[in-house]
């Protein structure tokens, strides 16, 4: 055996790592399968190639509360109809999470909407510093984790801007797909995906110079290519939501 590979068999041949994958949610409000599969056939239909090989969660936050523990093998099978990827599940109710494990499915804690969390977090009071004490303000900004990207976003590929704004200086390819925990600038054409607010900021907002985007999301909201060939295509514009409504502004 060459030395080479025998010093890459002596080493760990694999290792984890924390990181943040945005995940497509399908939220449930009743499970009735026949109904299930049309509305599902029906949403596929119209942008089957966002649609294609998906990985989904279901979300049961809004759940009807009397409902029974779901056939999750069944809604697995009629998402692979339709060329999705069933995952997981997110709830916390104990009965939902055994079904879900007894079907080989991941389950997700729910995700907290920013008023339930704002109403249990404790606000904390500061201790006083030295220069407090004497009247001066040492407060720091907060710092963000910004990402800027100065190239262009070929197909294929994916870029995530974790805890702040992701700012391309370049065009964002057909196929190529941009995400960011806060809001997402694109100073050239967007032809691709751009998903902001992902982990729920619904204040956050998508800008570019050209609209020709495949999808624009906001905190999970989202509008297609045949949604967005109105007024606003092809000229610069903002995209932000409205209450739970996303909307499409000149910029």
């Amino acid at each position: 055996m060459p030395q080479a590979t025998a010093d890459l068999f002596s080493s760990p041949c694999l290792q984890f790592k924390g990181s943040m994958v945005p995940l497509t949610t399908l939220e449930l409000l009743y499970f009735e399968p026949d109904k299930f599969s049309e509305e599902l056939r029906e949403k596929v239909k119209q942008a089957p190639n966002l649609f294609h090989n998906l990985p989904i969660v279901v979300g049961l936050e809004k759940l009807a509360e009397a409902h029974s523990p779901l056939d999750f093998s069944l809604i697995q099978t009629l998402c692979e109809q339709e060329g999705i990827r069933l995952i997981g599940v997110r709830t916390d109710a104990p009965e939902q999470t055994s079904a879900a494990q007894t079907a080989g499915l991941a389950v997700f804690q729910p995700s907290r909407g920013t008023r339930n969390a704002e109403a249990e977090t404790p606000v904390q009071e500061p201790a006083p510093s030295a220069a407090t004490e004497t009247g001066r303000d040492e407060a720091q900004p907060q710092r963000v984790a910004n990402r800027v990207i100065t190239t262009p976003v070929r197909s294929g590929q994916q870029v995530y801007a974790p805890g702040g704004d992701l700012i391309v200086l370049a065009p964002v390819s057909a196929g190529a797909e941009i995400l960011a925990d806060g809001n997402i600038h694109v100073y050239a054409p967007l032809r691709g995906r751009a998903l902001a607010g992902v982990q729920g900021n619904a204040s956050a907002r998508i800008f570019c110079q050209s609209l020709e985007a495949e999808l624009v999301s906001v905190a999970g909201q989202y509008k297609i290519s045949e949604d967005l060939q109105g007024e606003h295509w092809k000229q610069a514009a903002q995209i932000c939501l409205d209450g739970e409504k996303l909307t499409i502004k000149a910029m």
